[in-house]
Order: C-alpha cells, then structure tokens, then sequence
C-alpha cells in the first residue's frame, strides 16, 4: 500500500503537544495510508517521531512558513516547493490570519485543515483537540507516547551513574514554565527528604531550574540537569512515581507510564491535567501548601506501589 505523506503544525510547547497526542493518534486511524510528519518546536518535532505517530520532524521556524504570511505568489515560492509535498495538512498554528490560510491552502496538492491552537470548550483541552478534528467523545486513555530503545537505555546508564534501580526511587520534578505555577524548591526538597525514609529520590532539573540545585544537594539527594525529553521519559517510566508540578514535563511523565502527583496553582486541573495514572493537589496560593498537607497523597503513592 502507498504510503502519503501528511503534516502537522502545531506551535505550542511541551505539555500543549502531549495534549495533542490523542488527536494525533485519532488522526493516524483516520488516515492509515498517511504518514505525518511534524513541525513544531525544533527538539518537541525530533521527539515526536517514533513516540507519537510521527515519521519525521520539522524546525516551525523555518523560513517556508514564514514565508506564507508575505504577498508574493506561493505558487511559486520556496514555501510552495515545500509544502506541496504533502498530501494533507493539519494545521493548528495562525488559523484566524487568512493571508497565511490562503497561502498554506494554495501551496498544498491535497487536503488542509485549520484549527484553533487553543481550541474553545471548558472540558480537558486534549478532548478539546479532538472534538476540534471532529472526533470528539473519543476515549483520553489514548494519551500515552511509546518510549524508543535509546529512552531506556540512556535512562538506565543515568541511574546506573546514581546507583539507582529501576523502581526503586521517585522522581522529582520540580521546574515548569511559568514561576507562578511552582510549587517552591524549598518544600519540594521537605518532602524528597521524608520520602528518603523509604525511597531513594532523584531530582530532574531543567536549564530554567539550574540554579535550585543546591537547595537538593544540601540534603543530599541526587540532581540529574538538562536531560534530554527521551531520556527524562525512560526515568519516568522507570521510577515508583513522580511528583511535579503543572508542568509540561509532569506530562511527559505521566505519558511515558508513570503513576505521580501533580500540583496545581492557578491553572484549571480539570482543563489541563495530565492524563494518565495522576492525582491532582490544588491550592493558591502555593506558598501555603505545606508539605505536610502533601505528604498523605505521597504516603498513598508509596503503599500503592508496595
């Protein structure tokens, strides 16, 4: 069977894509003789492939998508050599800018939908997607991402590094992409040190978070920094649990497998938790959640996972 190719435009980061990924798999059964391909944020699209139904990447800031909001002929232009590859385009990025619509619409061969990035409706917005691509009442259980070789074994060698079994320790997550939705590094390393009293914890810092490393060492627990998303999936998938925040790797987490505890501040739980095995705590503001109050939910993970 010939295989088309297809694309996927979608402009939002971490978290945004894993909400996406029950709509990218709805798509993939709809067009079994479509291979799609993303662009997206440069790492987000090579991450994508092989973990979500995705057979190739693309930078969203290449110049052939800029190229579609200026007024010369697309017909013509390096965007239309491009995107006249695909036989079908689904395109969540720039859909209320009609120059862009028409130019997209005019460079493709086949097929080209629009959707909001941030599609309307006050249920979870990964439902939201799929009702977006008229496939709603679908089941969210369809959210998880398939880990490549490369993600357990690099996620092993880390362990090894730490001399941690796989599960035998949980995972800390304690960054995100906004300061307000975090709960502070300060409780954080409170509740990693009780849970020490049974479990061994590794935190994951990101670039954003390098500079709350010393607030873990100072109590001795083991600091993993930048790792690369497969590899932080594997960890996931290969800890007790997670705790993190409202946070795009607490997605990742819970995509990979991994049963955790989520967090949340100022954001809808009900619009933007991560789908999965996840308990949802809630307060504002955050400062206030004392890692007493945490504890009982971590204490119910421990004995869930005995």
């Amino acid at each position: 069977m010939e295989t088309g190719r297809g694309l996927i435009i979608f402009p939002g980061a971490l978290g945004d894509l894993i909400c996406l990924v029950p709509a990218i798999h709805a798509l993939s059964r709809r067009y079994p003789t479509i291979g799609f391909e993303l662009m997206a944020r440069g790492e987000l699209a090579r991450f994508a492939v092989q973990r979500m139904r995705i057979v190739a990447a693309h930078s969203i800031d290449r110049i052939e998508l800029a190229l579609l909001f200026s007024e010369q002929r697309v017909e013509s232009s390096v965007a239309g050599k491009f995107f006249s590859q695909f036989d079908r385009i689904e395109c969540f990025f720039a859909s209320d800018n009609e120059r862009f619509c028409s130019s997209l619409r005019q460079a493709v061969r086949g097929d080209v939908r629009f959707y909001p990035f941030r599609p309307s409706g006050l249920s979870h917005v990964a439902d939201c997607y799929l009702s977006a691509i008229g496939a709603g009442g679908m089941h969210l259980g369809d959210a998880s991402i398939e880990l490549v070789p490369a993600d357990l074994l690099d996620a092993q060698q880390t362990l090894h590094a730490f001399g941690l079994e796989p599960k035998s320790f949980v995972l800390v997550l304690p960054g995100s992409g906004s300061p307000r939705k975090n709960w502070p590094a300060k409780s954080f390393a409170l509740l990693a040190d009780r849970i020490q009293l049974s479990h061994r914890v590794l935190v994951a810092l990101g670039p954003a978070e390098a500079g709350l490393a010393p607030i873990f060492h100072a109590r001795s627990l083991f600091v993993a920094s930048n790792t690369e998303l497969g590899e932080l999936a594997g960890i996931a998938r290969l800890a007790c649990f997670f705790i993190g925040n409202d946070s795009g790797v607490s997605h990742l987490a819970a995509a990979a497998g991994a049963p955790g505890l989520v967090i949340f501040g100022p954001s809808d739980p009900e619009r933007w938790r991560p789908l999965g095995d996840v308990k949802i705590l809630q307060k504002e503001p955050l400062e206030r959640l004392l890692p007493d109050l945490v504890w009982p939910a971590v204490a119910e993970l421990i004995k869930a996972g005995q």
